[in-house]
């Protein structure tokens, strides 16, 4: 579905990725390595917030950005990065009226997706005064209104409270799009079809999610 050919990211001649070839086709797939070890500008250039400065990424065999930003989404670890209009309602519309969807559509994709996280009961609330995992709900739903084929999630867990981090997982599970999930929360990522290991700009790591962050693990240690 989505190929790295000899990727590199190089910023102030400095490289935060090397030498990336990579072929992902798996349901979910999960993204490790420490702070700074480049998991997050690798996930950033799957739907064109980053990139390459050499090298290749194709979406079904094209290369053309404005399909991968078309086909995949990109949820934040801080909605608030993302939620751009004051009222929820209009910030979920944002980017279809982009589209020049009919408002019939537009309408129709909203109180689906709202429905679908039972938060039909924000429609009309003020973006600032929802709790960080109402905004996180929003955001997912802001994405999800654009209908990708594949959502990634930098850190989507970080800022929220169990309760939270337990309602977006079950979110993120009940997906029937392809998911690509940042994570330093390992027991998130067990169940997953395959993990990938990021270190030093490079992949080390990449297979069955258990033995990869096992051996993530002992090179922690």
């Amino acid at each position: 579905m989505l190929s790295f050919s000899q990727v590199v990211v190089e910023k102030g001649g400095r490289p935060i990725l090397s030498d990336i070839n990579i072929d992902l086709n798996e349901k979910r797939i999960g993204i490790i390595g420490r702070n700074g070890s480049g998991k997050s500008t690798f996930a950033r250039l799957f739907n064109g917030l980053e990139k390459p400065s050499s090298g290749s990424i194709t979406l079904e065999g094209s290369a053309e950005l404005k399909d991968l930003r078309r086909k995949v989404g990109f949820v934040f670890q801080n909605p608030d990065n993302q939620i751009v209009y004051p009222i929820v309602d209009e910030d979920l519309a944002f980017g279809l009226k982009n589209l020049k969807l009919p408002s019939a559509t537009i309408k129709e994709r909203i109180t689906e997706v709202m429905a679908r996280f039972q938060i039909e009961h924000l429609k009309d609330r003020l973006t600032h005064q929802l709790s960080g995992g109402e905004r996180q709900m929003v955001a997912l739903a802001g994405v999800l209104v654009m209908q990708p084929q594949m959502i990634v999630f930098d850190e989507p867990t970080t800022l929220l409270d169990l309760w939270n981090k337990k309602r977006l997982m079950r979110a993120i599970a009940d997906l029937k799009e392809h998911v690509v999930l940042v994570s330093h929360d390992l027991d998130l990522l067990r169940e997953f079809d395959r993990v990938i290991h990021i270190e030093a700009g490079r992949i080390v790591g990449d297979g069955e999610p258990n033995a990869v962050i096992g051996d993530y693990i002992a090179r922690s240690l």
